[in-house]
């Protein structure tokens, strides 16, 4: 089993929280991680709800099975019986023991108010994402953090160049897919994946029709990944209503498929866009979707640094997810024009500007979004990184530097073991 970076989290809020829940997509290692921290570090039964006799009695008297069980318990694919939730809060609020359920769930309860609620206070939410390429390979990134410390990053050797990281970015970072020895393999487990989520996942979730547009729509989304999001233009590309639009995107939200980068914006005198930018959550299954291969994405510029910009969002979102700092991430856009890739701003409001460029060169035209950020916000402005395709690391001012986009797996602590 490859280490996930984000275990020491989890085992920390099993210390002090009577319910934690790991959520994320589906084959992202919920269930390969659970069993591994309940067989190694916090001693616990494992039930999954995926088994049909298991499920069938929790539905039957849900009170009365949870009362059943003893000691820590670990539970499996909890979306698929809500009532789970109640018959839980019911039994910590007798006993608040820290540690006594493990929960993974392959919906983000967050986006379903009526069980997020039912457990207010009482339980930890952590998600669990496709590996990160440190986690891959055995590195805890630290770059978040580094990117709001007081000092500048150290220069690092590194082979990475662009054909390695098209290399990366085709691949993605789904367990199951990494496994896979050649593209026509990978392929068809994202095949498999897409009809399992939306076939099962989420017909869980909701009965709706029409879900045979569903793949269409997922593909159409993923052609424009790293865009601001426009239903009114999406609707009428793919023929369905707003409303309808608005539904499906929520499902897909609510099973980890697509993510939403919002907009950063604070009381500034000039008017931004407030437009969330899209975001699939994996990109070897956004390059599945639109069927791009090694050979496209060498000779179009625009569709890689689209990629590229999906994967340092989706990279950062893994990191932060175990960083000390845990910023929030978003983009920034004026209606002037004015744009930086990516923002991010932690608790003291602190403000970390990253653009994405594809070419190996940096110039100083670059950083001009960051520039205009920086005198937008004035003190709060910490440091604005140009991530690009090269292999250097190069000041541009005080506190602007350009940084091999390898920084983003290569910076961090030493090699973690695998379990």
């Amino acid at each position: 089993m490859i280490y996930r970076n984000i275990t020491p989290r989890i085992t920390e809020a099993l210390s002090d929280s009577p319910v934690v829940l790991l959520n994320g997509a589906r084959q992202t290692g919920k269930s390969t991680l659970t069993q591994w921290i309940a067989s190694e570090i916090h001693p616990a039964r494992y039930i999954t709800l995926d088994d049909a006799g298991i499920l069938a009695a929790l539905r039957h008297d849900p009170a009365g099975f949870v009362s059943g069980l003893e000691g820590n318990v670990v539970i499996d694919e909890v979306q698929r019986a809500p009532e789970l939730f109640l018959a839980i809060k019911t039994t910590v609020d007798r006993n608040r023991k820290p540690g006594r359920f493990l929960l993974t769930g392959s919906a983000n309860v967050m986006l379903l108010p009526r069980l997020s609620e039912s457990l207010a206070g009482r339980m930890e939410i952590i998600t669990l994402w496709p590996f990160s390429l440190g986690e891959i390979e055995g590195v805890k990134e630290g770059f978040v953090d580094a990117l709001f410390g007081d000092t500048l990053f150290s220069q690092i050797k590194t082979k990475e160049n662009r054909d390695s990281i098209i290399q990366k970015i085709l691949t993605g970072g789904y367990p199951e897919a990494l496994q896979r020895k050649t593209s026509a393999r990978q392929k068809a487990w994202f095949s498999s994946y897409i009809t399992t989520i939306l076939q099962r996942d989420v017909r869980d979730l909701a009965n709706i029709e029409g879900i045979t547009t569903m793949p269409r729509l997922l593909s159409m989304l993923a052609a424009r990944t790293s865009s601001l999001l426009n239903f009114a233009d999406v609707s009428r590309s793919i023929g369905i209503p707003q409303s309808t639009l608005k539904r499906y995107m929520s499902l897909m939200e609510t099973t980890f498929l697509v993510q939403t980068l919002p907009a950063w914006f604070t009381n500034l005198s000039k008017r931004l866009v407030k437009a969330p930018k899209l975001i699939l959550n994996d990109t070897g299954l956004i390059a599945h979707l639109i069927g791009l291969n090694e050979e496209r994405m060498k000779t179009d510029a625009g569709i890689f640094g689209q990629l590229l910009e999906s994967f340092v969002v989706m990279e950062l979102k893994k990191q932060i997810s175990w960083s000390y700092t845990q910023p929030q991430i978003f983009h920034y856009r004026t209606q002037t024009g004015q744009e930086v890739d990516i923002v991010l701003e932690n608790a003291a409001g602190k403000v970390v500007g990253i653009e994405v460029k594809a070419s190996s060169t940096v110039t100083g035209r670059d950083f001009k979004g960051l520039h205009a950020l920086s005198e937008a916000i004035g003190k709060r402005f910490h440091r604005g990184i140009v991530l690009y395709t090269g292999t250097e690391n190069i000041p541009f001012g005080k506190y602007l530097h350009a940084l091999p986009v390898s920084y983003l797996w290569i910076y961090g602590t030493k090699k973690q073991n695998r379990k």
